[in-house]
């Protein structure tokens, strides 16, 4: 790379659920910026940061999981995937290191083949892999499946092989301008991410149905100098799903707000009133209106679906 000449660009991170993107993309932003969680399907939309470097600036766009579309909401989640597949200086594709390559993984790498964009290999979680003599029979698989530009052994969680993901990246991307001022770091609104927030610690604390089923919105936002006050409602499908995100005489609902709010307040860096409800709202991953109102483009906060 040159010393001198800037280098700019859009880097797409995609990949099978569960693969740790989010972790990826928090890691190589240098803070949080995606909410993260052990469950499929926990990213819902495309979420951008950005890595301003010494001569260089990085654009990231992290995106849900390659996987089978059964609900409207999953085929948006896959729409998202393929039109962050257009336009891109360079795709990562990441992996979990610790899985073998299957069905679901041809499959996944048959999306990134439709685009003449480069393509790194990812392998996440490598601080879990056990034996690694088995990253190189892992690699050879993947190469023989597609012609990756480079494959790069990394731990999000860790940190480690971060600077050579980096020096991958940037050797690859065009001399071009600053996007976005030095402290950019994320494209979404703060209501967003607040209602993000809330969704992550519900899918942390809940049990293994719950999660597909979870929505957050945020009703109302209240700014003043010293204190921000934010209502909010989880809408479930299911009064038994209701039932468990509350919890024994509302210890559940208590729990996940704490942790929240908590969060909220280290991220937006002021004091938090934070109100939460939860509601019944059956079938709400096939319905148009109120999808579109999850999405922070177009998020109202309207309780209208």
């Amino acid at each position: 790379m040159s010393e001198t000449k800037f280098r700019s660009g859009f880097v797409s991170l995609i990949g099978r659920p569960n693969a740790g993107k989010s972790t990826l993309l928090n890691a190589l932003v240098g803070q949080k910026v995606a909410i993260v969680a052990d469950k499929p399907q926990t990213t819902r939309t495309s979420i951008q940061g950005v890595a301003t470097l010494p001569g260089a600036q990085i654009v990231f766009i992290d995106t849900p999981g390659i996987h089978k579309a059964d609900s409207q909401l999953n085929k948006r989640l896959m729409d998202t995937v393929r039109a962050a597949l257009e336009e891109r200086d360079l795709l990562l594709f990441v992996v979990d290191a610790n899985e073998n390559f299957g069905e679901q993984d041809r499959r996944a790498v048959d999306i990134a083949r439709r685009t003449d964009t480069p393509v790194l290999l990812v392998l996440n979680k490598i601080d879990l892999v056990k034996e690694k003599a088995r990253l190189l029979p892992l690699i050879d698989t993947y190469r023989k499946a597609y012609d990756f530009a480079d494959y790069v052994p990394v731990s999000a969680t860790k940190k480690k092989g971060l600077d050579e993901l980096r020096a991958a990246i940037l050797d690859r991307l065009p001399e071009g301008p600053a996007y976005f001022p030095e402290d950019h770091v994320t494209d979404q609104p703060e209501r967003f991410l607040a209602a993000e927030l809330v969704r992550e610690k519900v899918l942390l604390a809940t049990r293994q149905e719950v999660p597909h089923s979870v929505a957050v919105t945020v009703d109302k936002w209240e700014e003043t100098p010293r204190l921000t006050r934010i209502f909010a409602t989880i809408r479930v499908e299911r009064d038994g799903q209701k039932a468990i995100v509350i919890g024994s005489k509302g210890a559940m609902l208590k729990q996940i707000g704490t942790l929240a709010r908590a969060e909220m307040e280290r991220i937006f860096g002021v004091r938090i009133y934070l109100d939460l409800h939860v509601r019944v709202q059956p079938g709400w991953r096939d319905k148009a209106a109120f999808l579109n109102a999850l999405d922070w483009r177009t998020m109202s906060g309207k309780d209208d679906f």
